[in-house]
């Protein structure tokens, strides 16, 4: 059998094209790599052992920590895949005034993907005549038409007042967490 150059080369391009998506579906198993290996865990953890720290951690309900305030060992402990270099970035962008700076400062290191996992274990805390929208959001339940009504509606004389008026937004047990969210004067 006789082939020319561009039978080869197709069937070079279709044994790529099925490499790659081989790579793909092996790689997208539901792990939570980093985009960069140097922020990755401790030098030596198995992949396995990542695995069931996480799967620990997950079973026990934790309270979000606080990023302006929270110990680079509260970082390791409760945010599953977080490695020392990430806990160091954590900390040299303290103090954070709004999700939005985390978002834009700890973006540079990994990926929007990655941002958002790290929010499902950290908050920034809530000035409530301060904060922006996005900051307010992280209340749960509160949505962003919400959000700018609260802001719509300052400056609120205390604490109290705010969450007076965030009560109208949210579930009994939505606000008891937003007064965990509140920044202490």
């Amino acid at each position: 059998m006789i082939l020319n150059s561009s039978t080869v080369r197709s069937a070079m391009l279709f044994f790529a094209l099925l490499f790659t998506i081989l790579v793909a579906s092996c790689g997208s198993g539901g792990e939570k790599a980093q985009s960069n290996p140097a922020l990755s865990n401790t030098p030596g953890t198995t992949a396995n052992q990542s695995a069931n720290n996480t799967a620990v951690r997950n079973d026990t309900a934790k309270a979000k920590l606080n990023l302006n305030t929270a110990s680079g060992n509260d970082f390791l402990t409760n945010i599953p895949g977080l490695g020392n270099r990430m806990v160091h970035e954590f900390e040299e962008y303290r103090p954070y005034r709004s999700i939005q700076q985390f978002r834009r400062d700890i973006g540079k290191y990994v990926n929007p993907a990655q941002v958002a996992e790290y929010e499902k274990y950290v908050y920034v805390p809530i000035a409530e005549n301060e904060a922006d929208a996005a900051t307010l959001q992280q209340i749960p339940g509160l949505d962003a038409a919400e959000a700018e009504a609260l802001i719509a509606g300052r400056p609120y004389a205390s604490h109290d007042a705010f969450l007076s008026k965030l009560s109208e937004k949210v579930s009994p047990e939505e606000l008891a967490v937003a007064k965990t969210y509140l920044s202490r004067p």
